[in-house]
């Protein structure tokens, strides 16, 4: 445990947010996306940061890392793949799916003990197959089945009720939200209802990143450490074939990485060096790119990033622009500031 004392909450207010990427078309900068960055150095110190990074904001699915610790530390009897799977947004693959079943069945339960809304698969491709088979939306499809799963799972062993998992009242919930105020250091704002059922936590971006440092220091064997190292092991299951996320954890030894619906990415190197993002509008094509920069600006060499400093913008079918992170955050300038 980190602090029997976590901060006062960060503030609810309009968040503050900068410039973070550009849409540039034919040379013209044809649009803006709003945002926030923080990078925090080894120490845990505040090394650049754009917009409001002390602002109350809804981690949305970055926050499954957190919610797997919180349940390790309950009990929870999972390693590898699956573990990777419990702190996933999977895309609805096979593997993803199956491992879901197996969650379930260690449990002693099955599909319809799941309190999340039926959903089509997350990933484009499989989400296509899934609706050319006239298959209808699932609860196992949906891409937090697998979390869902564990958290039934952690109840079933602590002979906590079923039927109310998702209740903020829960002592699985109430767990959870011990977890993530001694990981990110400070106290939950307020709590809501993510898209899948479960509750949502408000943190500010700075304590998100000061979180997901913490798993990536943490001691081997550790719950916080077995998290990490099951994400980045098995990057695919915790997305998805030909995900970013994924990729990114790919192309930068040893980085922990996490999405989330509305823009938001965390990701955290081994030395403790960890990076928040939120666009301000949701867009996932300026997460990415803007993600690099901040990794940048946080000292990994930008060759490794290059993939993923750009997103390309369409005319007539061939690429006549792109999205591009600000020149703060753009990795060649970033990483001569880093």
């Amino acid at each position: 445990m980190y602090s029997s004392l976590p901060a006062d909450p960060p503030p609810i207010r309009a968040p503050f947010h900068a410039p973070v990427a550009h849409l540039i078309r034919g040379g013209v900068v044809e649009g803006v996306h709003h945002g926030s960055v923080v990078v925090l150095d080894a120490g845990g110190d505040v090394r650049f940061e754009l917009g409001d990074i002390e602002a109350a904001c809804y981690p949305r699915s970055a926050l499954k890392p957190l919610q797997a610790v919180a349940m390790l530390r309950a009990g929870l009897p999972l390693d590898g793949a699956l573990l990777s799977l419990a702190a996933a947004s999977h895309s609805g693959e096979q593997r993803h799916l199956s491992g879901t079943r197996r969650i379930l069945e260690r449990a002693g339960l099955t599909e319809d003990h799941l309190r999340n809304i039926p959903d089509l698969p997350f990933g484009p491709a499989v989400r296509d197959t899934w609706v050319r088979e006239g298959r209808p939306p699932s609860r196992l499809a949906h891409n937090c089945s697998g979390k869902h799963a564990a958290m039934l799972y952690t109840a079933r062993l602590n002979g906590w009720s079923l039927d109310d998992y998702l209740d903020p009242a829960h002592p699985l919930q109430q767990a959870i939200a011990e977890i993530v105020e001694d990981l990110t250091g400070q106290r939950v704002a307020t709590v809501t209802v993510d898209g899948c059922g479960a509750p949502l936590f408000a943190v500010s971006l700075r304590g998100l990143a000061v979180a997901a440092a913490r798993l990536t220091t943490a001691a081997p064997g550790t719950p916080e450490a077995r998290v990490a190292d099951a994400m980045r092991e098995h990057a695919e299951m915790a997305s998805g074939s030909g995900r970013d996320v994924a990729a990114l954890m790919r192309a930068v030894p040893g980085l922990l990485a996490k999405d989330g619906f509305e823009g938001v990415q965390l990701a955290a190197l081994p030395d403790g060096r960890a990076v928040a993002v939120k666009i301000a509008d949701g867009a996932s094509r300026a997460r990415v790119p803007v993600t690099a920069g901040a990794l940048a600006r946080a000292g990994v060499d930008a060759p490794s990033l290059a993939a993923f400093a750009g997103e390309p913008l369409l005319g007539g079918g061939r690429p006549v622009g792109e999205v591009r992170p600000v020149p703060a955050l753009d990795p060649v300038a970033a990483s001569a500031c880093a």
